[in-house]
């Protein structure tokens, strides 16, 4: 196929849509495959990310037998592939054989690349390519939410039950707009206890939440998965975030008493970058303005932990302050900050902040920053975690108003 013809090529999109329809995860690659040698590929193959961001997986192809479809994983830090992936553009290796790179993107969500193997996989189809990678990202997260085959692809290992728990509940680690971003990470990954976020988009307002519930057992998934479930409820039924601290104040004292969560909730209007937030016994949240961490901008004294009863007698505190364009709010657990080395020394709030900010100042995006930043604090504990460690960062970068 000499260039991208638009009429071709959406008559192939159109095939590949309805023809998933009828079919099965397991289904996918072939289908992808088919439609990218519909338009002039030899190959094309779907990778993932691991659940811990250091590899790209291929999804499995069943039946036939092409050896291709035994292809071994790409590393995220050190391939074309992980390049792409890591900066969200495409890439493009002259071969031979030539094989064009694509990010496979869920709104701004990362979820893999999709590998073209063609003559055709050069700069002036790029177009053709990346539209197939978006109907590819669109059908893979579709599928994913009943599929054992997606999800087994993206996991080196088995999960703790709390752990799946856990994860069954959380939303999107990257959500946003063109005026707000919200990037999260979880670990350990396989075996976390008590942590969750949420982030939400609605109404032009960027909703954040943060838990961390004592212990770290099924019954510490329990109560964050509780807390999530009351946030969400009280947020979805006109609550603001008084009503949600008393929801989920109410809720674990009923359900699951004597198990303690601290936690921060959050709104940013993305019009005004006002920011409200309620802070329950929680780590105080970092403003990063530019390469520095304003001092003491976000510190109000805490309330109690949810659990206790206290929210529930009536509403609490909600603190306010704005923000300017271009700063960062950073919420994060404790287990970030006191994660001891083999030696004893502490990941410490410095090591974090100096971490994200010389990351993020290199020029990488937020997910690609808290991705580093969760693998430094891994080798910091010698991949180790004693507890639950969970980073939000959010970022208001509004659009210029006269434009």
């Amino acid at each position: 196929m000499p260039g991208c013809d638009e009429a071709v090529l959406g008559r192939v999109l159109a095939r590949l849509l309805a023809r998933s329809r009828a079919s099965g995860p397991r289904d996918l690659p072939g289908l992808v495959d088919e439609a990218a040698r519909e338009l002039g590929a030899a190959h094309a193959r779907i990778y993932l990310a691991d659940v811990q961001q250091r590899h790209l997986v291929p999804l499995p192809v069943h039946g036939g037998d092409d050896p291709r479809r035994h292809a071994a994983a790409e590393e995220i830090e050190t391939t074309l592939a992980g390049r792409t992936y890591r900066l969200q553009r495409t890439r493009i290796s002259t071969g031979p054989p030539p094989v064009g790179w694509f990010p496979l993107v869920d709104g701004i969500e990362r979820i893999g690349v999709l590998r073209v193997e063609a003559p055709a996989a050069g700069p002036e189809t790029a177009d053709c390519w990346e539209a197939l990678a978006a109907l590819v990202a669109l059908l893979t997260v579709s599928k994913s939410a009943y599929s054992d085959v997606i999800v087994r692809t993206t996991r080196d290992r088995p999960m703790s039950l709390q752990a799946e728990l856990l994860w069954a509940f959380l939303p999107p680690r990257t959500i946003g707009t063109r005026d707000v971003t919200s990037s999260a990470v979880l670990e350990p990954a396989y075996e976390v206890g008590g942590d969750a976020f949420d982030h939400s988009v609605a109404g032009g307002r960027l909703h954040m939440s943060v838990f961390d519930a004592m212990g770290h057992d099924l019954a510490s998934g329990g109560a964050s998965s509780v807390a999530l479930a009351a946030c969400r409820s009280t947020r979805r039924a006109g609550g603001d975030l008084a009503a949600i601290a008393q929801a989920i104040d109410r809720t674990l004292g009923r359900w699951i008493p004597d198990r303690l969560l601290t936690a921060v909730v959050a709104d940013l209007d993305s019009a005004t970058g006002e920011l409200t937030w309620i802070n329950c016994g929680h780590p105080t949240p970092l403003l990063i303005r530019g390469r520095h961490v304003v001092a003491g901008a976000l510190r109000r004294r805490p309330e109690l932990p949810l659990g206790l009863g206290y929210h529930d007698r009536g509403p609490q505190p909600v603190h306010h302050t704005r923000l300017q364009p271009g700063d960062r709010v950073l919420i994060y657990t404790d287990g970030v900050t006191d994660a001891r080395s083999p030696t004893g020394d502490t990941f410490g709030e410095e090591r974090l902040t100096d971490t994200l900010v010389q990351h993020m100042a290199s020029g990488e995006p937020a997910p690609e920053a808290l991705r580093h930043l969760t693998h430094s604090l891994l080798a910091h504990q010698n991949h180790r975690l004693r507890d639950d460690a969970t980073i939000l960062l959010a970022e208001w970068h509004p659009r210029s108003r006269g434009g």
